[in-house]
């Protein structure tokens, strides 16, 4: 009965029971802590030992529980799916020898062993790009993972838009050196014969003056970097592919006929591969032509001013072409084959001196104002036709004017012929009427 009055013991009322006022008692006794905290060391070392996913209580009795799982260690993040079941308790999974364990067993040395490849013995890489792999020196070094590089260094449509972009420079320079170097710095020998291709194809959209670049050029790649066997294989893709060629410039087939023709001239092709292409290719309109311009008389000369006087010659043979170009019109009076020949000079800057010319020799020819008139109609149409501009046609009047003292040494009527042949211009509409103005003036 008297134990029953006193208040209930626990470990908080423990000291209270004994000593009321609570002075130099513990509420908790050394034992006690002792004993709490071999339990608490206890359940830590159990958590180490438990599984990887076991929660982890901290402050136990403690109303804020902090709750954390437990790391994995220096496998934390990684899986290996070995160690999965998958299902069956394993049952049914893949053999180790099917796993791609069997990729880090060492390749056989042994050359007489049937799984021995020899790629896999030297220290070397070998490109994507049909490369050799019997090439004599390497292309390139992997430095990061010190091996050689055999074959192509760049790709088949990369290697063409460099190629190209060397081309075009080229038509603006001229420099064939700087396109030989820029081929060997590409190191893509096994591309070579798309050079061949690749350069007469962009010269079909150009002019005489690109056409015979190309032509030089070709000269100067041969024997190296271009060999023999380069040259056949580039005009074998051409021929190949002409008929798309064919969708963007008509002409392509003759063109391409006369490259075939200089070619064999400058000896960058042997003629046996027109005899070859000429058996493999019967009536192929391309080795047709090549061969007509071959077999005529003087065809070594005739082929090196095969592409028209617009090619680049120096200005006396310019002139020499015109002399010739405006008797034959004096003779034939053709306007469309005199605006023909006219347009494949490419020469604009210089159709002053094709105004001068033409004058002076219908000043010359025996009906005079007869071939005047030829001549004040071949300007007016190659003016209307925009093959040569009005400023030209007056710069060549002009000239004339100041030439009227020296022409009328051998032409005593040369100043009233050119005032007829003035009027003339003008009336047909290829001659300002200001410029007539400013001549007379300056006559005066």
């Amino acid at each position: 009965a008297e134990f029953a009055k006193r208040p209930e013991v626990t470990i908080e009322t423990m000291g209270k029971v004994h000593n009321p006022t609570g002075e130099g008692v513990r509420a908790i006794s050394e034992k006690v802590k002792i004993k709490t905290q071999k339990i608490r060391e206890q359940a830590a070392v159990k958590n180490e030992t438990s599984d990887s996913n076991e929660t982890k209580v901290k402050d136990v009795g403690s109303s804020s529980r902090n709750i954390t799982r437990k790391k994995s260690g220096a496998n934390e993040g990684t899986y290996n799916s070995r160690n999965k079941k998958q299902g069956g308790h394993g049952k049914g999974k893949w053999s180790s020898v099917m796993d791609g364990s069997l990729d880090d067993y060492p390749e056989p040395i042994d050359k007489n062993d049937p799984l021995y490849d020899e790629t896999k013995e030297g220290k070397y890489i070998l490109s994507g790009g049909g490369g050799d792999l019997a090439d004599e020196t390497p292309s390139g070094y992997y430095e990061s993972e010190g091996k050689a590089i055999y074959g192509p260094m760049l790709t088949l449509p990369e290697f063409k838009i460099r190629l190209a972009e060397s081309i075009r420079e080229y038509f603006d320079s001229g420099d064939a050196d700087e396109v030989i170097r820029s081929i060997e710095e590409l190191k893509c020998r096994s591309f070579h014969p798309e050079v061949v291709k690749k350069a007469i194809s962009l010269s079909l959209d150009e002019g005489p003056r690109e056409r015979e670049l190309i032509s030089r050029l070709l000269t100067c790649l041969h024997p190296t970097p271009l060999d023999d066997q380069d040259m056949e294989g580039g005009f074998e893709l051409l021929l190949q592919g002409l008929e798309e060629l064919s969708i963007d410039c008509p002409d392509a087939k003759s063109m391409v006929g006369s490259f075939l023709a200089r070619a064999v001239v400058d000896e960058v092709l042997p003629p046996a591969y027109l005899s070859t292409q000429n058996n493999e290719r019967p009536g192929d309109p391309v080795v047709d032509k090549a061969v007509s311009l071959l077999s005529r008389e003087h065809c070594t000369a005739r082929l090196e001013r095969v592409w028209g006087p617009g090619d680049g010659r120096p200005v006396a043979e310019l002139k020499s072409v015109l002399d010739q170009l405006l008797k034959e019109y004096l003779m034939s009076r053709e306007l469309d084959e005199a605006a023909r020949c006219v347009r494949e000079l490419n020469a604009p800057h210089f159709h002053h001196e094709l105004v001068k010319r033409g004058v002076t020799h219908a000043m010359e020819a025996p009906d005079a104002r007869d071939a005047l008139d030829a001549m004040s109609a071949l300007f007016s149409f190659l003016v209307k036709n925009a093959i040569v501009s009005e400023y030209q046609v007056a710069k060549g009047n002009s000239r004339l004017n100041k030439l009227v003292p020296d022409l009328s040494l051998d032409i005593p009527a040369a100043a009233d012929l050119l005032s007829e042949y003035e009027s003339m211009a003008k009336e047909m509409g290829c001659l300002p009427h200001s410029e007539t103005k400013k001549n007379n003036s300056l006559s005066e």
